[in-house]
């Protein structure tokens, strides 16, 4: 996984795109304004955390489908390999490389804030970045879950469907149940109660505007959920993938 991360350069593009941005943002004077470095940290944290979730579902989405593609799934699992550990490997790559991928992201934010005047507290910026290296842990996961079925193209498709809608709307389902009623609320806040919450791990606010650390326990807390997120949705990709035929030449 990381031979073939720096080999397709991947990273690479992201991260001088990452530096594209973040440099045109430091040369905008944001209406005049002192807070020039606050909406520099907001914004390159925004892309870092964009940059991060594209690289973990464009790496998760192709694997399983380029072994089997390639004839590669064969060698593999005659090692002899289980379906589930090629799957936790498969997971455990993505996972590895876009989390170290977001830290040279994270690195570039903090550099370009660092030149305009202002250092963020390591302490938040240490937990916002376990936080997001949690969240793409359980974006990896649905990657891969879904590459298990679908083709490359589709698998990515339909992550970037789910992420979208699962860290837009799925937070203002409360507010939508409340107009809702019977079957409707009820499917709705099973849809609430069933999906990941991606929004539990965003520490952009706490960092930008120096709210200071969060509660370790807090932190914990939402690192385990998503452990067991990432690991159940591991699950049902295992149990999807275990009996799937293929043969060689099969698309």
């Amino acid at each position: 996984m990381w031979l073939e991360l720096l080999r397709k350069k991947d990273a690479y593009v992201l991260l001088i795109l990452l530096g594209a941005l973040v440099a045109w943002l430091f040369s905008v004077d944001t209406f005049g304004l002192n807070s020039a470095a606050r909406y520099l940290a907001d914004a390159g944290l925004l892309l870092a955390w964009v940059f991060s979730m594209v690289l973990a579902i464009t790496l998760g989405a192709r694997q399983i489908p380029k072994e089997e593609e390639r004839g590669t799934v064969f060698s593999l699992l005659s090692k002899p390999l289980s379906r589930g550990e090629l799957l936790a490997g498969k997971w455990l790559g993505v996972w590895s490389a876009a989390a170290a991928s977001s830290m040279s992201f994270y690195a570039v934010v903090i550099a370009a804030t660092a030149a305009r005047g202002r250092v963020p507290d390591w302490v938040p910026l240490l937990q916002a970045w376990v936080l997001h290296a949690a969240s793409l842990a359980v974006v990896a996961a649905a990657a891969v879950a879904l590459s298990t079925r679908m083709s490359y193209g589709a698998a990515a498709a339909m992550a970037f469907v789910l992420i979208a809608v699962d860290y837009m709307l799925l937070p203002r389902v409360p507010a939508f149940v409340a107009d809702a009623g019977g079957a409707r609320a009820t499917a709705m806040m099973v849809v609430y109660y069933l999906l990941p919450h991606l929004e539990v791990f965003d520490m952009r606010r706490r960092v930008v505007h120096d709210w200071g650390p969060a509660p370790w326990g807090a932190v914990i807390e939402a690192v385990v959920y998503a452990a067991v997120v990432a690991a159940a949705i591991m699950l049902l990709a295992w149990a999807a993938y275990r009996r799937k035929r293929f043969s060689r030449g099969a698309q």
